[in-house]
C-alpha cells in the first residue's frame, strides 16, 4: 500500500507544479478559445491542461518501475507499457485539438487507432464472466472490438462530462478510488498478481486527478481540454479492461464448487466492473442523452449544446460550485454503492442506505435555491455566500439607512442613496448565491456550439 500511495503523491505531485508553466505556455501559444455559446465561463481560460497530467502520468509510472514491489508489475505484464503507448497517442491529438479544433470524426478515429495500440500490446479482454455459465474466452477478433468500444465509449463520456470547473476531474477521481479500493482487494486480499496493473492503474489515475484539481477548481484557472478529458478517460478504461478482462474469477478459490458456480457467485463482484459504465454512470447517461437528443433533432451525435446535465443543473438555479458538488454525489453513490454490493450482495442496509442516500439527492435537486446559513459565531470561518445577509431599513423622512441581520438587531448606520438600495439584483450577476462564473443566463436562448469540451 505504501508503494501505491508514494507513487500516488508523486504523480499528483507532477501533475500540480507543472500546471502552472503549463498555463503560461498555453496562454502563448494562444489555445485560449473565445467564449461559446454553450460555455459557463466569462473569460477566456487557457486549455492545454492535458499536458500536464499526461507528463505526471509518466513520472508515476517511471517512479513505480523503480519500486521493489511494483516493478514486478512491469516485470510480468506488459500492461504498463500499452498504456503509455495508447495514452500518448491520445495525449496527442487532445493537443492538437485543444489548439486547432480538429474534425470531431479525426478524434474518433484517434481513439480507436490508441485502443487499437493497447490491444496490440497485450492490453485486452481475453475473457468474460457470463453468470449461470462461467468464464467465456473470446476469439481475438471479439476481444479487439470489445476492447475498443469500451475504450471509445468511456473517453467520450469523460469527455462529455467536461463542462463545469473541476467536474469532470472530480468524477473521475471518485471513480479510479472506488476502482483502486476493488482491485487492491483482489490483489492483495485473494494474493492475484493479475489484478495489480489495473490498481496501479487507479492510483496514477488519482494523482492526474487530484493536482490537477487546485488549478481547476472554480473559478477554473486553466481547462484540462480534450487532452486532459481524453486521456483520463482512456486510463479508466485501461484499469477496466485489465481487471474485467484478464482476472480469472476461478483462480479466486472463493468456492468449493465448479467454476460455473464461482462465476454465478461473483457475478456482483464482476459485473459493476465489465463496463465502466457503471463506475462512470452519471457522465454515461450523459453521454447516451445527448446523442439521443441530437439525432431526435436531426443534428450530429457531435454536435455541442446547452443541454448536458450540469447545464441543466444551472439553468434550474443552482449554482457553479452546488451543480459540480452534486455531480460529485451522484458519482461517489453510484460508484462506492456499487463496491459495497460487490463486497456483500447480501446485506440489506446497503440497499437501503442507497435509497437513503438517493432520497437525499432527490432533495438537493428540489432546492436549487436553497443557500445553508452558518451560525453566528462560525460566520468569519466560512466564504461570505453562507453567512447571514444584511437588510436595509430606507427611512420615510430620508434619513440614513439602518441595516439589520436577519433577526433585527441594528448592525450600521448607511449614508448611501436610496436609489442605489432599491436596486434589485438580477438572478444570476456574479457573486449573487456563489454562481460567480455563470453570469445573467438565459433559458437556452443559443444552443449552437463547436467541439464536446472546454
Amino acid at each position: 500500500m505504501r508503494e501505491y500511495l508514494l507513487t500516488l503523491c508523486i504523480t499528483a505531485a507532477v501533475t500540480y507544479l507543472l500546471t502552472g508553466p503549463v498555463r503560461k505556455f498555453a496562454i502563448v501559444a494562444g489555445a485560449m478559445p473565445e467564449i461559446r455559446a454553450r460555455d459557463v465561463h466569462r473569460e477566456p481560460t487557457p486549455r492545454l491542461g492535458g499536458i500536464a497530467m499526461f507528463f505526471g502520468l509518466c513520472a508515476g509510472l517511471l517512479v513505480a518501475d523503480h519500486l521493489t514491489n511494483l516493478s514486478e508489475v512491469f516485470e510480468n505484464s506488459n500492461e504498463p507499457r500499452a498504456l503509455l503507448s495508447g495514452a500518448a497517442l491520445i495525449w496527442l491529438i487532445g493537443v492538437l485539438d485543444d489548439k486547432f479544433e480538429i474534425d470531431a470524426l479525426i478524434k474518433l478515429g484517434g481513439q480507436m487507432i490508441a485502443a487499437g495500440v493497447m490491444v496490440m500490446q497485450g492490453l485486452t479482454i481475453l475473457w468474460l464472466p457470463i453468470p449461470g455459465v462461467g468464464s467465456v474466452s473470446l476469439t481475438q477478433w471479439q476481444g479487439t472490438l470489445l476492447t475498443v468500444a469500451l475504450v471509445v465509449i468511456t473517453i467520450n463520456a469523460v469527455n462529455f462530462a467536461d463542462g463545469l470547473d473541476g467536474l469532470a476531474a472530480g468524477m473521475v477521481c471518485i471513480a479510479a478510488a472506488a476502482f483502486f479500493m476493488y482491485g487492491y482487494r483482489i490483489w492483495y486480499g485473494y494474493g492475484l498478481e493479475s489484478a495489480a496493473p489495473a490498481t496501479l492503474f487507479s492510483a496514477l489515475l488519482m494523482g492526474m486527478c487530484l493536482g490537477f484539481l487546485p488549478h481547476n477548481m472554480h473559478p477554473a484557472r486553466i481547462f484540462m481540454g480534450d487532452s486532459g478529458s481524453m486521456l483520463i478517460g482512456l486510463v479508466l478504461a485501461a484499469g477496466a479492461i485489465s481487471i474485467t478482462g484478464q482476472v480469472d474469477p476461478d483462480a479466486m478459490n472463493l468456492f468449493a464448487g465448479s467454476e460455473k458456480e464461482a462465476v454465478h457467485q461473483t457475478v456482483p463482484v464482476y459485473i459493476p466492473l465489465l463496463l465502466p459504465l457503471t463506475i462512470i454512470a452519471v457522465p454515461a447517461a450523459d453521454l447516451v442523452l445527448a446523442i439521443v437528443r441530437r439525432t431526435w433533432r436531426g443534428q450530429s451525435p457531435f454536435a455541442a449544446d446547452r443541454g448536458h446535465l450540469h447545464h441543466r443543473l444551472l439553468e434550474i438555479g443552482h449554482s457553479h460550485s452546488r451543480a459540480v458538488l452534486i455531480m460529485y454525489f451522484w458519482s461517489a453513490l453510484i460508484a462506492f454503492g456499487a463496491l459495497a454490493y460487490s463486497v456483500n450482495s447480501g446485506a440489506m442496509w446497503i440497499v437501503l442506505g442507497i435509497m437513503a442516500l438517493s432520497a437525499v439527492g432527490l432533495l438537493l435537486l428540489l432546492l436549487p435555491r436553497f443557500t445553508p446559513r452558518a451560525p453566528r459565531w462560525a460566520e468569519h470561518f466560512v466564504p461570505p455566500r453562507y453567512r447571514r445577509r444584511k437588510a436595509v431599513d430606507l427611512p420615510a423622512d430620508g434619513g440614513p439607512a439602518v441595516a439589520h441581520d436577519e433577526a433585527g438587531d441594528d448592525l450600521a448606520h448607511e449614508g448611501e442613496r436610496d436609489e442605489e438600495r432599491r436596486t434589485p439584483v438580477a438572478v444570476g450577476v456574479s457573486g449573487v448565491n456563489g454562481a460567480t462564473a455563470v453570469g445573467a443566463r438565459s433559458r437556452l436562448l443559443d444552443e449552437r456550439g463547436a467541439g464536446t469540451s472546454r
